[in-house]
């Protein structure tokens, strides 16, 4: 009887037992949460890339022996925590176990995440479980649904192009950077100073022209990407009469010179009976050896001060659409925003002898500007 007191006294009570596994738990959280912790700076730095995985999950999954589904569940939950602090508090001292806090943190926000903390400290690890399923499942839908609304119009008025449309979250997130990158390369036009800025809006829609145009001179169909132009001879000679898009609306004719200089364009003269006169040249692009040739030699856009190399483009002196032979001595490179100045805000450009380029304002007055910036590389976008 006395031993059996003796190891009676010894051996932990259940109290005791129960007091230490919780302890052993609230550690073990802190360790968990700063291992989740530690799975999202991995993942932000490509901690797995050159170690022979496929990504992220696949890595922890071969370094540390758990199946890639709960890899991708341990991701997606250091990640969430990070602004779940709450959710992340309850974790850490051990009030909500590692299973719910990785269902949990599927769906919940920080608006939610405090009225869900008290829901998922009375209900089981399934029950969490499920609602995100439920909820993972909701925002498919969603997804689907976002996916059959995308549509693009565009259509005419009397003076513009205007385009309408709707795209998925993530669809549209493409189309903005891919915009703003561009737009980020658009040289400031003359007059936009600090008093006249150039608007973002205006940049952007600049951006959409060039990445269009971009499209059309790289399509290896012409006949289908050729931009067809109508013009009545004498009123394109005079400027005084206006010119048809196929299928399109009437444009000034110093935008179809323009078009003429820097598109895939093909006019149709016609008389003043519509009838056809003369097909114009569909070809004036130079040569790839007389574009590397004018590339060497101009190094960018030749408007004063700007020297960009994006989106250069090579401009006839003597208009292509006047017959201007397109060889190195009739060239200039000059980038598709300046080229407007030439055309719709009449701009002139002369080349002396000595192969000096100098632009005239509309005025005649020459354009001169300060020290230009150094030349960038070309960068592909």
């Amino acid at each position: 009887m006395a031993s059996e007191r003796v190891r009676m006294r010894n051996e932990p009570n259940s109290i005791d037992v129960v007091r230490d596994l919780d302890a052993l738990h609230a550690r073990a959280s802190v360790a968990q949460r700063d291992l989740l912790r530690g799975v999202a700076q991995a993942d932000r730095c490509d901690a797995w890339k050159d170690s022979g995985a496929r990504d992220m999950a696949h890595w922890l999954a071969m370094r540390y022996g758990i199946s890639e589904w709960k890899a991708r569940r341990w991701i997606a939950c250091g990640h969430a925590l990070e602004r779940l602090p709450a959710i992340s508090e309850a974790f850490s001292s051990g009030s909500l176990g590692i299973d719910k806090v990785v269902e949990l943190t599927r769906f919940a926000t920080a608006e939610t995440e405090v009225r869900l903390l008290r829901w998922a400290a009375r209900v089981s690890g399934a029950a969490i479980r499920h609602r995100g399923d439920l909820e993972a499942r909701r925002q498919l839908q969603e997804a689907q649904q976002a996916e059959e609304r995308r549509f693009l119009q565009w259509w005419y008025t009397e003076d513009s192009f205007q385009l309408r449309g709707e795209l998925p979250l993530a669809q549209g997130a493409i189309v903005a950077k891919a915009l703003d990158r561009v737009a980020e390369t658009i040289p400031e036009m003359p007059g936009t100073e600090d008093d006249d800025p150039y608007p973002q809006d205006t940049r952007r829609a600049d951006a959409l022209v060039v990445l269009g145009s971009s499209r059309i001179a790289s399509d290896p169909d012409p006949d289908r990407a050729t931009v067809v132009i109508h013009a009545q001879l004498e009123g394109l000679a005079s400027g005084s009469g206006g010119c048809e898009i196929e299928d399109g609306p009437v444009i000034h004719p110093e935008t179809a010179r323009r078009l003429l200089c820097t598109a895939r364009v093909q006019t149709v003269l016609e008389d003043d009976h519509g009838d056809v006169i003369k097909l114009g040249r569909m070809h004036r692009e130079p040569p790839a050896r007389m574009l590397r040739q004018l590339t060497h030699r101009d190094r960018g856009c030749r408007f004063p001060g700007c020297g960009s190399r994006r989106f250069a483009q090579a401009h006839h002196l003597t208009w292509w659409s006047r017959g201007g032979r397109t060889e190195l001595e009739n060239l200039a490179l000059i980038c598709s925003f300046h080229h407007k100045l030439v055309h719709e805000l009449g701009w002139t450009i002369t080349r002396d002898a000595d192969g000096e380029i100098r632009w005239f304002r509309p005025d005649g007055v020459r354009y001169r500007a300060g020290p230009a910036p150094p030349v960038r590389e070309l960068v592909a976008s």
